[in-house]
């Protein structure tokens, strides 16, 4: 008889974590490198963002691809093939040698990446009680700050070794690969998993906010894309991803831009980072702390969403100081605000619909964050050429205002399953 293993539901949880910061150590690579990257061939921000763009391009087209893909074949197939693609995809970025082979490995590891938001969405709506799913959704997002963290020093320490910056998308894609079995070991449905305890079971089909199976077939896109509540979801996520892909893909050559040298300001790089890490805990923790103390579903969230919007708006103090800590710390609120924000918004397609079409909303929103970043990057790059950072970051701040009110005005304010 297979032994089962205690709470396993978070042993899953640690496994999308695992994921998301894989994941996020492959992206930042390039954003890490940017300066010797550009250097080397000679580009300015407007070519660098025509990287970007490859990547967002297909992670925007992917996301509602992959969202789809995974409620069809399921998050035990589709999850490990998507991981082993866009490993494999992060060391042939070794090979490119201009502009047009890095675009090109660029869109194809956006491709990949694109499943692992809607695939961890679907795993936590299929796995967690909808009291503890805030703090599933801040587990494993909580993997985008710990990796964009830990890229640097895995990056920095690859290049110094080699005194080249295409060594290190090698070691950073083989994280990826090393990952697939594992959790092809640890993952099944709850319906069917081997070692899943009676009573862990029974807990979650009980308590998850759909009921229904797992396999239940997803509702059509023509069905989703009618409900106000899908629309709340898509343009918030559109409204603010672009924040965090700004600081995410621009950091490293906004401190450039502003006379610090990379290596010597590795603590400034990670601190919004850090910062995020802890935004995940805290909006998904106190979302979970007010149901526990009896608060309606989306009567947490929206309260949640709200001190998150208004927070981001931080970012702005960055334009108005030349005080390098207070910049930092500007950043670092506005990233802490963006990730509790980001929490809610992933937690909301397990609240509001059926656990088979979460991937799918998930990705329909991953797609609309997709659309927000390519817009602003493309502007991030002319007017960074052009003027300077700080129109960039007074938007910045103002945009997710806009955001917090599409969410509260399109999702409901109780919770009505779609049948």
């Amino acid at each position: 008889m297979t032994n089962t293993i205690p709470r396993l539901r978070w042993w899953i949880a640690g496994a999308l974590f695992l994921s998301t910061v894989i994941n996020y150590i492959d992206r930042q690579t390039l954003s890490v490198l940017a300066p010797y990257i550009k250097a080397e061939f000679h580009w300015n921000n407007t070519t660098f963002a025509l990287l970007i763009i490859s990547f967002r391009a297909a992670y925007a087209i992917g996301q509602s691809v992959s969202g789809r893909v995974l409620d069809t074949i399921g998050i035990r197939r589709g999850l490990p093939f998507a991981v082993g693609f866009y490993s494999v995809t992060a060391m042939a970025t070794s090979l490119a040698t201009g502009l047009g082979s890095l675009s090109f490995f660029r869109f194809l590891l956006g491709a990949g990446e694109s499943a692992n938001w809607p695939g961890a969405a679907k795993t936590v709506a299929e796995w967690f009680p909808r009291r503890e799913s805030g703090w599933a959704v801040a587990i494993y997002d909580s993997g985008s700050a710990i990796g964009g963290a830990a890229a640097p020093f895995i990056v920095y320490a690859v290049y110094q070794l080699f005194h080249d910056w295409r060594p290190a998308f090698v070691v950073t894609g083989l994280l990826g690969l090393a990952w697939i079995p594992l959790f092809r070991w640890l993952y099944h449905p709850p319906e069917t998993h081997p070692r899943l305890s009676p009573e862990e079971k029974q807990d979650i089909l009980t308590n998850r906010a759909d009921t229904a199976p797992t396999s239940e077939r997803s509702l059509p896109y023509r069905t989703l894309l009618t409900q106000p509540k899908t629309w709340g979801i898509v343009t918030s996520k559109a409204l603010t991803d672009p924040v965090w892909f700004f600081i995410t893909d621009w950091f490293a050559i906004y401190l450039v831009s502003k006379g610090y040298n990379p290596e010597q300001s590795l603590v400034a790089f990670w601190v919004p980072f850090l910062a995020a890490d802890i935004g995940n805990f805290a909006g998904g923790g106190l979302s979970s702390y007010l149901i526990q103390k009896g608060w309606d579903t989306q009567r947490s969230r929206r309260f949640v969403a709200v001190l998150c919007g208004l927070g981001m708006a931080t970012l702005a103090g960055a334009a108005f100081t030349t005080s390098f800590p207070v910049m930092v710390a500007c950043f670092a609120l506005s990233t802490l605000a963006y990730a509790g924000f980001s929490t809610i918004v992933l937690a909301l397609p397990g609240d509001l619909f059926p656990t088979g079409s979460v991937a799918s909303v998930s990705g329909l929103s991953g797609t609309g964050a997709g659309i927000g970043t390519i817009l602003a990057t493309y502007l991030t790059g002319r007017v960074s050429d052009q003027y300077s950072f700080e129109p960039i970051l007074i938007t910045a701040s103002l945009v997710p205002l806009l955001a917090t009110l599409a969410l509260l005005i399109l999702t409901p304010k109780n919770i009505r399953q779609t049948s």
